[in-house]
């Protein structure tokens, strides 16, 4: 079996969703950029990948920077918090007396957006839990620190399956080296590589390059 650390980020997930180019640069090409937006979330994770945080309240065990993997998806990460509740029906932890059911929780800077990204993420912790500890994890959290607040996840089937289909394609993408060509769009303005990946820039590029060939065509005619 491959060794887990040779496994692509399960993090990745989210920028792969987001942009399979920015994934690639930042992930495969390891060029990367810094905006306020990620630095807010660098700090954001800061204590939540603290691991020397864990703490006991009653029912409730909250264990911080828990490392987890999935051979099946074949990626690897670090979920930010993992609360475990008392449960009759739970899975017995090393250490701790009684039974337990799992639930991720991801910190996000921002607020609750319309895509899938985030919780892609989450549902690939989720999966990696649920084959660690041999479990159900039916449910996960996303908490947003700009609107200070959780979103429960339901990890349905459809999303399961969107997520598989993700990680297959980043390892593909990883396995050939593959760099797709950029797409401009409204996302870029908003992406910390843009001054890496150029967008705009591509664009002229391309136009350039059409009208280019064209006039080479229109060249040949006179020969």
């Amino acid at each position: 079996m491959t060794n887990p650390d040779d496994y692509l980020q399960m993090s990745g997930i989210q920028h792969f969703s987001f942009c399979r180019r920015q994934w690639a640069l930042a992930y495969m090409e390891q060029q990367w950029a810094e905006n306020l937006r990620t630095a807010e979330g660098h700090l954001l994770h800061e204590r939540c990948h603290d691991d020397s945080l864990r703490e006991k309240r009653g029912d409730l065990l909250t264990i911080r920077g828990m490392r987890v993997v999935s051979h099946a998806l074949r990626l690897s990460g670090v979920c930010d918090v993992v609360e475990f509740r008392a449960d009759p029906d739970g899975i017995p932890l090393q250490g701790y007396a009684g039974l337990w059911t799992p639930l991720p929780v991801e910190y996000k800077r921002g607020s609750p957006k319309a895509g899938d990204a985030d919780r892609l993420q989450l549902c690939a912790q989720a999966m990696a839990l649920e084959e660690m500890l041999v479990c159900a994890v039916p449910r996960g959290v996303l908490f947003y620190g700009e609107a200070r607040r959780r979103e429960w996840v339901d990890l349905t089937p459809e999303l399961r399956q969107k997520t598989r289909q993700m990680a297959g394609e980043m390892n593909d993408y990883f396995s050939r080296g593959y760099t797709p060509r950029v797409k401009p769009g409204r996302r870029c303005s908003a992406c910390s590589l843009k001054e890496l990946c150029l967008p705009a820039l591509c664009r002229r590029a391309d136009a350039a390059g059409y009208i280019r060939a064209h006039l080479e065509e229109g060249e040949g005619d006179f020969l």
